[in-house]
């Protein structure tokens, strides 16, 4: 979906505020009525019977009268849609719309334009005839500057960011953050692979965003220390304001304004690192991370409350702040078929040149040093290459410490220190008499293998 940022003028801006709000009011009842359905009662009406009452109230409501009757249609038609793919998309089923929150809606593209098949030829109906299809007006000012034809604001300008001036059946305005922006429904195409064959393994960190398996470490921007001075100033100034006031609100939107800045940041880094992987590699492989359960809080219940519950929110926001599941999704939908995700454990533990696995090599943060051959490198550098090879999750055949040898996988350290030799020590019988034992006379007692009480004995010097 292409995204541009809008500049209207007053007049638009006060006029786009009123579409925003006839589409929340619109949306907002049609989730009452179908909020209203239970077992028993009549079926929830659909998009038609919708349509049809929307014209009712149009008539007896001058306040919804005054918008535009297809801005609030394609609410309605949005609503349909989520209602129907709330099993499919993972955000349930279509929940109410608040002011200052949602502030968005959606235009149809009211120009005319003949449709083609995927092969270049006509499209035509069943009686022969050109099939005509929508197209948003859209027109290009010069190298940097556009404008789009908003329903009852004209012609409005956005910032062109792309070389090309994107073609689509819809588009959304959106408002947030004191910020306008127009998506327009496009599905861009997929990047082809580069056909140099190379594989790049990444590694997703917090001191590190992205350590890649060629020795790049890139990182995510994050704000500056004086914009997080600020955004602390703006926070204590509204706890001190009284409840409800202007100054208080005023100053929570300082703060979001600084907020949406490095979610800028962050998004324009994703995008343009996702494009850079996509156009350069033929193979992208990912750590498998679940980050929902990471950044899990660990606050607890009240009867079983949770410990060092600040210091875990403060890694929550490390890392939802170094946008690791943007990265992925955006590398994946860039590059389809060509993103693998590679399990977790081991690579971190693992030598990326012996294939020796011990925690004992990863001797901090940042510097790992292989207890078995010596190998020494960035830690975060050596789990990207164990992710380029795909060496996760299942340990591999490893050479065994100053043996030279190869010893089977299995899921425990090889570095183990010589462990004891079993011995047999006789056992009496119950009853038995002790001086019968002792003096030899008794009868052969059983033996049972327990281990020595001494210091541990080798197996070959037990054998010598």
């Amino acid at each position: 979906m292409s995204r541009f940022r809008m500049y209207p003028t007053g007049p638009q801006e006060q006029q786009m505020l009123l579409h925003c709000a006839h589409a929340r009011y619109v949306w907002n009842l049609a989730v009452e009525q179908h909020a209203h359905w239970q077992p028993g009662r009549r079926a929830a009406p659909g998009f038609a019977e919708q349509c049809r009452q929307l014209t009712e109230a149009r008539r007896e409501n001058a306040w919804l009268a005054a918008g535009n009757a297809d801005v609030q249609q394609q609410a309605l038609k949005d609503f349909t849609k989520a209602k129907a793919a709330r099993f499919t998309s993972g955000f349930g089923k279509p929940t109410w719309r608040r002011k200052h929150v949602h502030e968005g809606f959606r235009v149809i593209g009211t120009d005319r334009v003949p449709e083609s098949e995927a092969d270049g030829t006509p499209r035509l109906n069943a009686r022969g005839r050109q099939v005509m299809g929508r197209s948003v007006v859209v027109q290009k000012l010069n190298r940097r500057w556009a404008r789009a034809k908003v329903p009852g604001c004209g012609w409005v300008r956005f910032r062109l960011t792309h070389t090309e001036l994107p073609t689509a059946k819809t588009f959304r305005v959106t408002f947030r953050n004191n910020q306008w922006h127009i998506a327009f429904a496009v599905i861009p195409e997929p990047i082809g692979a580069p056909g140099t064959g190379e594989v790049i393994g990444i590694d997703r960190g917090i001191k590190i965003t992205v350590a890649l398996s060629d020795s790049r470490k890139l990182n995510c921007p994050q704000l500056t220390t004086r914009e997080c001075a600020q955004i602390r100033k703006h926070q204590r100034r509204a706890a001190r304001a009284p409840k409800g006031s202007e100054a208080k609100a005023a100053e929570y939107a300082e703060v979001a304004r600084l907020k949406a800045r490095e979610a800028d940041r962050r998004k324009d880094w994703c995008e343009k690192t996702s494009t850079m992987l996509a156009r350069s590699y033929d193979l992208i492989r990912f750590e498998k991370l679940s980050i929902t359960t990471m950044t899990r809080s660990a606050k607890g219940t009240p009867e079983q409350p949770g410990t060092n519950v600040r210091q875990k929110a403060g890694l929550n926001r490390a890392i939802l702040s170094q946008g690791w599941g943007l990265l992925r999704r955006r590398t994946g939908e860039k590059a389809p078929g060509r993103v693998e995700d590679v399990p977790a454990p081991f690579t971190a533990l693992r030598c990326s040149a012996c294939g020796w696995i011990e925690k004992d090599s990863r001797k901090s943060q940042a510097e790992f040093i292989c207890v078995s051959c010596g190998f020494a490198c960035n830690a975060d550098e050596n789990a990207a290459v164990n992710v380029a090879a795909g060496q996760g999750g299942i340990p591999r055949p490893r050479r065994t410490a100053g043996a030279g040898g190869v010893t089977a996988a299995t899921g425990r350290s090889s570095a183990r220190e010589p462990q004891p030799t079993w011995v047999e020590i006789p056992l009496l019988q119950k009853g038995e008499d002790v001086k019968a034992s002792r003096s030899g006379r008794g009868r052969s007692s059983p033996t049972v293998s327990r281990k020595p009480t001494g210091p541990p004995q080798c197996a070959g010097q037990a054998q010598q």
